[in-house]
C-alpha cells in the first residue's frame, strides 16, 4: 500500500469541507448584509445560525450526491461540473427558503444569490486548479496487472487508457494461465484487475489477495450482482442470503407509480414551452414530422410505442434498423442539438403518464435487439423484471455505446438495490449527464451493438 493512500479519503474530506466552509461564508455575508435586513423583525442569533446551517447542509447533500467530493477519482472537468451543479441546486433551495423566511411579498431580490453563485464558481475553479496537481503528485497512477480472457484484452486496455490519471496497465496475463503462475504474477504488482476469468480461479485469487492486502478490481458476473441485492437471513446460526427474484415489491411499485404520475405531470407543464419550440425547429429544418414513434419492450415483455422528437432525416431506417454511429449522416442539425441536450426524449413523459414507462428504469429496447443480445447473453432478458425508464442506471454510469453485457450489469445493479432514495438520486444525476458529451457517443464503426 502506498504510504499516502490510507490518507486519501481524509484529504478529500478536508479539502471538500474547506471549500464548503468558504462557500458558506460567502452566503453568510450576503444573508447578514442583505436578506436578514429585509425582514420585518431581523434574526439575531439562532435564526441566523439556522439559515447558515441549512445552507451548509444543502451544499453537503447536493455536492456529495453529484460526486463533487471525489478528488483524485473524477477528472478535473467532471469534478468542477459536479460541484457546480451541487452548489447551484443548493443555492436555488436556499433562495426558496429565503423567500419563505423574509416574506413572499415583495419577493427578495435574486441578484445577491447570482453574486453568491458567481463567487462559489470562482471558489470551485481555484480549489480544483490547486488540488488537481496536488493529488496527481501525491497519488500517481496505480500500476495494474490485468488478468483476463485475451479476446477482451484490447477492449479493456482501451477503456483503462481513458483514465491514465488513475491506472496504468503494466502487464496483461491470460486468464487461461495455471493458478500457480497467476499467483506469481500477483506478487509483483500494485493492484490486480480480473475480467472474464473462470470462477474457481477468481475465488482463489481473491482470497489470496485478501490475505496479503493486495488491491484487486473484479468485474462482477451477473450472479454476483444478484447476490448483492440479497437479504441477510439469520433464522439460525448458519448465515444465508435470500434472493426473492421478483423485481420490485407491490409497495415499491405503488410508490414508484405515484412518483411517476406527479413528476411527469409537473415536468410536462414546465417543459411544454421548450417542447413547442423543439417541434417548431424540427418542422422548419426539413418540413418533416416533429415526432416519431417506435415499438419498444417494457416490463414482462409487453410491447408499446415510444415517442421521441425526430432527430434523424425522414425514413432514416428505410433500409432496416441500425444503431446511430459517430458522425452519423442521418442525424439532422437540429437533431444533433436535441440529442446532446436530451430534448429528444421529452415526449416520453406522455409514455410515463400512460404507464408504459417509469421516470427511472432500464432503457426500453426494440424486440429484435433483445433477441439478438439474448443469443450472446441470455441473461439480458432480466432487464424486463421492471418497467422501462426515461433515465436509468446504465444511462448515468454507462454510455450510448456501452456493450449489452455491461448495460445488463448496470441495470441489474439498479433492480437489485432499488429504493425510492436511489430513484431520487438518479433523477438528480440525470441533470449531470446532460452536460457530458461522452454519454451520447455513437457506436464505433463496425461495432454492431450498443
Amino acid at each position: 500500500m502506498d504510504k499516502f493512500d490510507q490518507f486519501k479519503r481524509l484529504l478529500r474530506l478536508g479539502i471538500a469541507c474547506l471549500e464548503i466552509l468558504i462557500e458558506t461564508a460567502v452566503f453568510a455575508w450576503v444573508w447578514f448584509s442583505i436578506y436578514n435586513l429585509r425582514k420585518v423583525s431581523p434574526f439575531e442569533n439562532k435564526g441566523n445560525l439556522m439559515m447558515i446551517g441549512f445552507y451548509a447542509l444543502y451544499l453537503v447533500v447536493f455536492i456529495y450526491m453529484y460526486g463533487g467530493m471525489k478528488y483524485a477519482y473524477f477528472r478535473k472537468g467532471q469534478l468542477i461540473l459536479s460541484q457546480t451543479l451541487g452548489t447551484l441546486i443548493a443555492n436555488v433551495v436556499i433562495y426558496l427558503q429565503v423567500i419563505m423566511v423574509v416574506g413572499i411579498f415583495p419577493v427578495p431580490d435574486v441578484w445577491p444569490m447570482f453574486a453568491v453563485s458567481g463567487a462559489d464558481f470562482l471558489v470551485i475553479l481555484v480549489f480544483n486548479q490547486l488540488s488537481d496537481p496536488f493529488f496527481r503528485k501525491l497519488f500517481p497512477p496505480r500500476r495494474l496487472l490485468l488478468i483476463c480472457d485475451l479476446q477482451y484484452k484490447d477492449h479493456l486496455v482501451r477503456k483503462i487508457s481513458g483514465r491514465k490519471d488513475l491506472y496504468e496497465v503494466t502487464r496483461c496475463v491470460s486468464a487461461a494461465e495455471p493458478l500457480y503462475r497467476l499467483k506469481q504474477e500477483v506478487q509483483e504488482c500494485d493492484a490486480m484487475m480480473l475480467y472474464g476469468i473462470e470462477e474457481q480461479k477468481r475465488n482463489t485469487l481473491i482470497k489470496y489477495c485478501y490475505e496479503r492486502s493486495i488491491r484487486i478490481y473484479v468485474a462482477p458476473e451477473v450472479t454476483d450482482i444478484l447476490l448483492r441485492g440479497a437479504d441477510k437471513l439469520h433464522s439460525f446460526d448458519t448465515p444465508f442470503l435470500l434472493l426473492r427474484n421478483y423485481g420490485l415489491s407491490f409497495e415499491q411499485r405503488l410508490i414508484k407509480r405515484t412518483m411517476d404520475l406527479v413528476i411527469s405531470g409537473l415536468l410536462l407543464v414546465v417543459a411544454s414551452p421548450v417542447m413547442l419550440l423543439t417541434a417548431l425547429a424540427i418542422r422548419l429544418e426539413d418540413g418533416g414530422p416533429a415526432l416519431f414513434r417506435q415499438e419498444r419492450v417494457t416490463a414482462n415483455g409487453r410491447r408499446f410505442f415510444i415517442y421521441k422528437f425526430r432527430s434523424m432525416i425522414v425514413d432514416a431506417e428505410k433500409n432496416g434498423a441500425q444503431f446511430s454511429s459517430k458522425n452519423d449522416s442521418r442525424i439532422t442539425k437540429v437533431g444533433r442539438f436535441i440529442r446532446a441536450t436530451r430534448l429528444d426524449e421529452l415526449p416520453q413523459l406522455f409514455n410515463i403518464l400512460r404507464g408504459d414507462m417509469s421516470i427511472v428504469g432500464p432503457r426500453p429496447e426494440r424486440q429484435q435487439y433483445i433477441e439478438e443480445f439474448c443469443r450472446d447473453t441470455p441473461e439480458f432478458i432480466y432487464r424486463l423484471k421492471v418497467k422501462a425508464g426515461l433515465t436509468g442506471y446504465a444511462q448515468i454510469y454507462g454510455k450510448y455505446n456501452t456493450t449489452p453485457l455491461d448495460k445488463l450489469k448496470l441495470d441489474l445493479m439498479y433492480i437489485e438495490t432499488y429504493s425510492v432514495l436511489l430513484d431520487i438520486r438518479l433523477m438528480f444525476l440525470t441533470l449531470k449527464i446532460m452536460f457530458m458529451k461522452e454519454s451520447t457517443e455513437g457506436v464505433e464503426d463496425g461495432q454492431n451493438h450498443a
